[in-house]
Formats: C-alpha cells, structure tokens, sequence
C-alpha cells in the first residue's frame, strides 16, 4: 500500500480513496477545500491562532512570463500563452489542445519544486498498479520525504536515484526530489538548475502514463490534470 501524502501543508486537502496497491480498478475522488484567507482590512473580535495562509504553489511568473525565465519550457510545449493569461486559463487550453499532455508539463514548470514533487508522486500513485515492484520502495521514501522533508533524506533519495539501473517513473521523480531545493548532494551544495525538478517531474509523470493501455490513458491523464488544476485554484 502507498502512501497517502498530506498536501494540507501547501493549503490544498485532497481525499484519495480506493488506492490499495496493486488494485484493478482505480476509482479516484478528489475533495478539494479551499483555504479562506481573511480579507486584509477586515477586523475581528476574536483572534484565531490556528488560521494561517495557505502555502503558495505556483511560481510568481506568469505563464507568457515562465516562457521567459525558463526556456526550457518552450522547448517542451508548443503551445504559446496569451499575453496576460493567467495558469489557469493557460492550463484549460493546454487541456483541449490536440495535445494535451502539455498540461501535465506546464504543470511541472509553473508549480514551485515542492508542490510539483507532490502532485508528481500522487499522479504515480494512482497509477499504482503499473509501477514495477522494485518500484515501491523508492516511491515509499519519496512519500516520507514529502511528509516531513530534511535535507539529508533529500541527499538519500537522490544518490538512490543516480545508482539506479534504470531510469522509471519514480526514479525519475526521484531525482525531481533530489533537484528541489539546495544542493542535490553534500559535497555539491550548490543549487540545481531551476529546470531541472520540472524536466525529471515531466518525465516520471509522462512515462507512467505511458504505460498504461492506450485506452485507459485519457483516465489517467484526466486525473492528473484534475489534481493540476487543483494546485492553480488552490492558489
């Protein structure tokens, strides 16, 4: 069984149900809450300790702009945004494009490295059933990682991923997590490239889906696109 990663540290709740490893027919339910910021100006009697502001998901570039910063991106989607269009209008046409697995590598460039390592293991773990059984022992770290992140588990998982045999889907969200944030190693603690965690990202999440019957593979992709625009309304 893998597991289920809290995102309401980033400010988004989301409920999973029906995901026991391996199962044959994944039904997925996705409860999105929203948290309500208090309206600045406002004024209250009463002080609430345990409000707190949701954690920013997304990078502060707009998408004309994430062209810009990160050419990388342009490399991988043909698409263009809209002068002033915001992530997601941009997502929503991604999505009804001819080629809508864009979305999904939008989705690893806009989203900052630790809500994108989030959403990359979710959309592996809901295609739980087609990942390998050597596979889940690296997704099993990944997934403490996301729930109480150190640098040294960081450095862990990225050694892992680079003495891999073989590049697969969670290894390659494996070196997503290595390349988040600060240095991959600790005698290199220099930090990555940005492009780095979403190209990984992209790559794990596209060759999971990859995967899957061709039939099934627009199941799979609405889902992981459900999630994504859950991280832009979220923010």
């Amino acid at each position: 069984m893998l597991t289920t990663v809290n995102l309401t540290k980033f400010g988004l709740h989301l409920s999973f149900r029906g995901l026991i490893f391996p199962p044959k027919n994944i039904l997925t339910r996705i409860k999105i809450n929203y948290v309500k910021q208090s309206i600045k100006g406002m004024t209250s009697n009463v002080a609430d300790d345990t409000t707190r502001p949701p954690r920013r998901m997304l990078r502060d570039a707009m998408p004309a702009e994430l062209f810009g910063v990160i050419p990388q991106l342009a490399d991988l989607v043909k698409l263009r945004p809209r002068p002033e269009e915001d992530g997601l209008g941009f997502l929503a046409r991604l999505r009804a494009s001819t080629t809508p697995e864009e979305a999904v590598t939008y989705t690893a460039f806009a989203a900052l490295p630790g809500a994108a390592t989030g959403w990359g293991y979710e959309c592996l773990r809901l295609m739980a059933d087609h990942l390998q059984p050597q596979e889940r022992q690296m997704m099993q770290h990944i997934a403490t990682w996301l729930a109480e992140p150190t640098t040294r588990q960081r450095h862990d998982i990225m050694r892992e991923a680079l003495w891999a045999p073989t590049r697969s889907p969670s290894v390659l969200l494996a070196l997503a997590v290595g390349w988040s944030s600060g240095g991959p190693a600790p005698n290199d603690p220099e930090r990555s490239p940005v492009h780095k965690t979403p190209v990984a990202l992209n790559s794990a999440v596209l060759s999971c889906l990859a995967r899957a019957q061709l039939s099934r593979r627009s199941y799979y992709l609405a889902r992981f696109l459900d999630m994504a625009e859950a991280l832009f309304r979220a923010y």
